[in-house]
């Protein structure tokens, strides 16, 4: 899906793909998706500046369209606690963005390439 979306804005270039998801990967904060044993995806939760970044959530074309994504982005989400700030980058037209909006993403800000999108900390009013 990625590589279509890239296509479709006229940016797929393999070398600067491959060079963008490497200068951004950090084991550390990625996870394998498993489906039934197999291997899906994957999605990254990397801390940053007093937000959480979710990066590098793919999943394969045959797990997609059937809410894998949204239970993963859910867990995630819930993993890491509704206290934090959650910040991530789709690029326009993807059909990931709707993903995001149902989980309660808004846009940031957009360039001509990306759609930055954050969702911000769940505040517990006091006394409850």
């Amino acid at each position: 899906m990625l590589r279509a979306d890239l296509e479709r804005l006229g940016r797929f270039d393999p070398v600067r793909v491959r060079k963008r998801f490497l200068a951004g990967f950090e084991p550390a904060f990625t996870n394998v998706v498993l489906v039934d044993g197999r291997e899906a995806g994957s999605i990254a939760v990397r801390p940053d500046a007093g937000s959480l970044w979710i990066e590098h959530f793919y999943l394969a074309a045959d797990f997609q369209g059937g809410g894998i994504g949204s239970l993963v982005l859910r867990q995630q989400l819930s993993n890491h606690g509704s206290q934090h700030t959650y910040r991530l980058n789709v690029l326009r037209g993807s059909r990931a963005r709707a993903l995001y909006e149902r989980a309660g993403f808004v846009v940031e800000r957009e360039d001509a390439v990306d759609v930055f999108m954050v969702r911000e900390a769940m505040t517990v009013p006091a006394g409850s």
